[in-house]
């Protein structure tokens, strides 16, 4: 099993051992555990849960909110793409408060803000973040092409690019469940691409339709590297703090991009008039739909970078991949996307596939926990023997 929470490096400043927690004075405390697949937490460990827990919440929110209310813009008459794209990044703002305000009002940590950012930090976050402005003009463009359903279930494709490229950049082992889950997920994509054509929107051409569904795939491609380019990062932070200070600079790094596409392509002259005359819900309406928009986004990308940094690129990304069934009934419920026959078997099997994980995390917990149990009594007898010797 992944590690529940990411273990810092023993290099980590001002860093302090204390029975297998390490905490620094200057940032929140991070509990560790060690990767190995038997680790379970011990109650001790469990403090770093409601984080953990939070996280995903982010991620939950975030991700069926993001998706529900970017087909809501596309379905009510907006069109741009980079408008859909920059409200992906521009809620970056967000995050100040998260950064400055326990340093410098609440005084709850001697650490400063940045503080211990490298340029190589610095400089892999602006790239990264650039990548991932780039995933979001993919991702626009497939979403305001497909329905919520189609586009939802292709990103499931993800997977399997995230666990090969897990392998190689953070040396992931590869177990029958995490292999089994990706390869139902993948069955499950291959089966939506091959029935789902007649699910287009009226008026789409076949050549939009196709350019919809590789952008969708493109954007899962990019996500699938981002992960675990962002774990092998993550591996050099030792505070949650500095995930929150990385995700900051990617988000500016992003919506620097996002704005200069708006700005050659007209984009915010655009953004006007549709609120004023193209968008069907009125001009309240739009803004409303747009600044929801642009902070649901902000939960999705923060829970993504947490789950990434307290458990594993792998496991973030199955979490993420478990959340596809939601947003497929979110489609259905919401704007009536139709739930026929491949739909059901493409749901079904994105929920055997994340169940088959699910059970593989359990079944290693349980061996370790067994394992842990059985060293016990080993050294409760050897420690006996010495005794008596």
């Amino acid at each position: 099993m992944e590690s529940l929470v990411q273990a810092s490096p023993k290099n980590s400043p001002k860093t302090h051992h204390h029975g297998g927690h390490h905490q620094d004075q200057n940032c929140p405390t991070i509990i560790t555990v060690h990767n190995n697949p038997s680790t379970q937490l011990s109650n001790k460990d469990k403090r770093s849960m409601p984080l953990l827990v939070i996280n995903y919440l982010c991620l939950f929110i975030g991700s069926v909110s993001s998706s529900l209310l970017s087909k809501y813009y596309f379905i009510h008459k907006g069109s741009s793409i980079w408008v859909s794209t920059w409200v992906q990044c521009a809620g970056f703002p967000l995050l100040l408060p998260f950064v400055f305000t326990p340093y410098y009002l609440l005084n709850s940590t001697q650490r400063k803000p940045f503080s211990h950012f490298t340029p190589k930090i610095l400089t892999l976050s602006i790239f990264i973040g650039l990548m991932l402005g780039l995933n979001n003009f993919l991702f626009s463009w497939g979403n305001s092409y497909l329905p919520v359903s189609t586009s939802s279930l292709l990103l499931s494709s993800q997977l399997v690019f995230n666990l090969i490229l897990s392998v190689i950049i953070v040396k992931q082992k590869i177990t029958f469940s995490n292999l089994n889950c990706v390869i139902l997920l993948t069955i499950s994509s291959v089966l939506l691409a091959l029935g789902s054509s007649h699910d287009k929107p009226p008026g789409l051409t076949r050549g939009k339709y196709f350019l919809g569904f590789f952008s969708t795939i493109g954007a899962g491609l990019l996500f699938a590297l981002y992960l675990p380019v962002m774990e092998k990062i993550y591996s050099k932070v030792y505070c949650y703090a500095m995930v929150i200070e990385m995700q900051l600079v990617m988000q500016v790094s992003a919506t620097a991009l996002a704005t200069l596409g708006m700005a050659l392509n007209g984009a915010f002259r655009e953004m006007k008039v549709e609120s004023m005359k193209v968008f069907d819900k009125g001009q309240s309406i739009y803004w409303v739909t747009v600044l929801c928009n642009v902070v649901t986004w902000q939960l999705c990308f923060m829970g993504t970078a947490g789950m990434v940094f307290l458990t594993s690129s792998l496991t973030g990304g199955i979490c993420m991949t478990a959340l596809m069934g939601m947003n497929v009934l979110g489609g259905v419920l919401v704007y009536g996307d139709e739930f026929g026959g491949v739909k059901v078997v493409s749901t079904l099997l994105c929920g055997w596939g994340f169940c088959s994980y699910a059970y593989g995390i359990y079944m290693n917990t349980k061996l370790g926990k067994e394992d842990d149990g059985d060293k016990d009594k080993e050294d409760t007898h050897q420690g006996m023997e010495m005794g008596v010797a």
